[in-house]
């Protein structure tokens, strides 16, 4: 019979020194909480409360709503502010077109390819400011585009991938699944790092063949200006040239550069994850030592329980700190004002008043 992992270490935290719970009366205490009904001849008052009355004092339940932002939302502002963006960067660079250098093929084309490049932080350096108005306009305007990345573009990525992972977990059903990660809820780690590569491998082929029949490159400087932009290095010996090419590149670019960064992201996170696996298999196959009885021990009684044991593997794999376990007693102690060690329908009442 499992009992909870962090109720000792609540009652031995919370409760204060005067009125402290010895272990050995929490494991009674739990023991009675979570062990089956038994035919005791003791039945349920008819007169207590209903879970659809205890559910009523949730906070969801009295009329509030979610504070998380909600995904279309999230999607609007996100376009609304690289159009402001986009418009003023076009607007700025027609108004001041012979202050720029480069090659011009269509004004609001090459403004929109300049925005872009400087948005993505490309740096071709076929079309660069030349006065110092225009340069400090592209040092607020880089600045700006990588707020912009970051925050605004960035969720629409994460709002992309996670719905599509919720698909893929809504779909699945039975039987062992190679695609979901029953025990985590979501992708694994391999097909979201696949998943992701296999799009940076479709933006590299997409741009060197538009480079190649569009700019008319030859096949290995096609690939070599692909790579390079989508990566975000740009060297600057090789751009786009025509009016259909950059007009190519100011969509291609911004989905592009997303997608290899959240490649990068997805291969960090495989090894992050590759190696909390190997230290949980570390600290769940060594054995105790006399160290780990003396650390493990809450009470220092001399022993440790089964709930104080689960506590100090968590916190020796990394998946919990001791700064989390008291921040959760502190907000156990507030709602259990009567410093019993325990938590009741009453004092849920009195919390959600």
């Amino acid at each position: 019979m499992e009992e909870p992992f962090l109720e000792e270490a609540f009652s031995s935290k919370v409760v204060n020194n005067s009125s402290r719970v010895l272990p050995h009366e929490i494991e009674d205490q739990t023991s009675s909480i979570h062990s089956p009904p038994q035919n005791n001849g003791l039945h349920r008052c008819k007169t207590a409360p209903a879970m659809a009355v205890v559910q009523s004092f949730k906070p969801n339940a009295a009329g509030k709503t979610d504070t998380r932002p909600e995904s279309t939302s999230i999607v609007k502002k996100t376009l609304a502010f690289l159009l402001v963006y986009l418009l003023l960067g076009v607007l700025t660079y027609s108004l001041n077109r012979l202050n720029f250098s480069g090659t011009e093929t269509h004004p609001i084309v090459d403004a929109l390819y300049f925005i872009v490049v400087t948005l993505c932080s490309i740096g071709y350096g076929d079309i660069a400011p030349l006065t110092p108005a225009t340069k400090v306009f592209a040092i607020v305007f880089v600045l700006v585009g990588f707020l912009l990345v970051d925050i605004l573009l960035s969720r629409v990525a994460n709002y992309v991938l996670d719905m599509q992972e919720e698909m893929i977990l809504t779909s699945v059903h039975s039987g062992r699944n190679f695609i979901v990660d029953d025990e985590k809820g979501r992708m694994r780690i391999r097909l979201k790092v696949s998943f992701a590569l296999g799009v940076v491998v479709f933006c590299i082929g997409m741009g060197a063949i538009v480079l190649y029949f569009v700019e008319g490159l030859e096949l290995i400087d096609s690939f070599y200006l692909s790579v390079m932009s989508v990566t975000t290095v740009g060297y600057g010996d090789r751009a786009f040239q025509t009016m259909p090419g950059r007009l190519f590149a100011a969509v291609w670019l911004l989905f592009s550069t997303l997608a290899v960064a959240r490649a990068f992201l997805y291969l960090a996170e495989s090894r992050i994850e590759k190696r909390n696996s190997n230290i949980a298999k570390w600290v769940l196959h060594r054995d105790i030592t006399v160290k780990d009885l003396l650390a493990a021990g809450i009470n220092n009684n001399g022993f440790i329980s089964k709930s104080e044991y689960v506590l100090y593997k968590l916190k020796e794999m990394g998946k919990v700190e001791e700064q989390d376990i008291l921040q959760i007693c502190n907000q156990f102690n507030k709602m259990d004002a009567t410093n019993s060690g325990k938590i009741t329908l009453p004092h849920l009442m009195v919390v959600s008043e």
